[in-house]
């Protein structure tokens, strides 16, 4: 086959020069406006996908990591823009990760327009992991980061052939203002799925921007914001993040109390707790909760999205502009 080609390099990319150009979608603020930027800046709606990772795989019982909504959510921003949205996952999830005793990393799953596929968790070293990802920029310590998300990307475009000879901009929202190794990251390079058979490259368009370019593109496009920013966190990660701060554990333990629960009982089960300055009980004692409405709560904790997307009067939500709790 005939090595493709691209001719753009990272001080002269174009956008416009891809086939196919994938959006890692979270549902948080920053992938929403690489999302608008992306369409502001004319891109065809017939070469843009969204994609989303799931954190968490089923209804096993086993701890929940992320927000109920998202993934509603996800699917109705992409309905309400027109856009395919694709899920990927890892089997089992966080909760299987988390858990791992000499055995292999669980299989990918991801859909694709043909239907659900699956790869890899058939070779490797059977190993251990049975301890919660930790705070740090190193991605093997905070492990929920490369195993659940970056790997899982990866993973879905080196195994579809629809991708063979095609040029693909994955798409991205790290901003340089989130973090001091954030901001070391290239605007644009080549991904590691690019080879021989299929040429991909990593696009940040709003790595430059600042949170303030981000919420203003929002309301350009009168997007309501994910209902985590409504409760009062700035940023829209898991519920339970890693990084959270004293005042959001404090806000989850007044919401989503079997989570803390299930936290505790594998801090202690392992001997190794989530936090690094402690047990999550000593952070939510630290913390003061938000002044979370009851309405923005029942939207939050539901795995169904009964909101509108375009709002008709926009307004900011409470967590924008708010404590900074993300990687370093």
């Amino acid at each position: 086959m005939e090595q493709v080609t691209l001719f753009v390099t990272s001080d002269a990319f174009d956008p416009f020069a891809f086939d196919k150009v994938i959006i890692g979608f979270s549902g948080g603020k920053d992938s929403v406006a690489c999302v608008l930027h992306v369409l502001e800046l004319g891109i065809p709606k017939d070469r843009i996908e969204l994609w989303h990772h799931e954190i968490d795989d089923g209804d096993t019982g086993q701890l929940k990591m992320d927000w109920p909504c998202t993934h509603a959510y996800v699917r109705a921003f992409a309905d309400a823009l027109g856009i395919p949205l694709y899920f990927s996952w890892r089997e089992g999830g966080f909760a299987r990760e988390l858990l791992r005793e000499n055995a292999l990393t669980a299989p990918t799953l991801f859909e694709t327009p043909t239907g659900l596929m699956k790869a890899g968790g058939i070779r490797g070293t059977p190993s251990t992991r049975r301890k919660f990802p930790q705070q740090s920029a190193n991605l093997s310590t905070r492990w929920c980061s490369s195993s659940l998300k970056i790997d899982i990307c990866s993973m879905a475009i080196a195994n579809q052939d629809r991708f063979t000879g095609k040029r693909t901009c994955l798409v991205t929202g790290e901003r340089a203002e989130e973090s001091t190794a954030r901001s070391k990251y290239a605007e644009a390079e080549p991904h590691k799925t690019s080879n021989g058979k299929r040429m991909v490259w990593q696009w940040r368009p709003v790595h430059k921007w600042s949170e303030k370019e981000v919420w203003a593109i929002m309301e350009r496009h009168r997007i309501r914001a994910h209902p985590a920013y409504w409760l009062g966190w700035s940023r829209c990660s898991c519920q339970t993040c890693i990084f959270g701060s004293p005042s959001q554990w404090a806000s989850v333990a007044q919401i989503a109390p079997h989570k803390i629960i299930q936290i505790r009982k594998h801090e202690q089960e392992f001997g190794v707790t989530l936090r690094r300055d402690g047990d999550i009980d000593k952070a939510i004692a630290r913390g003061t909760p938000y002044a979370m409405d009851p309405e923005h709560v029942r939207v939050a904790m539901s795995e169904t999205y009964d909101l509108p997307i375009f709002m008709e009067e926009w307004a900011l939500p409470a967590g924008a502009y708010g404590e900074a709790a993300g990687p370093t």
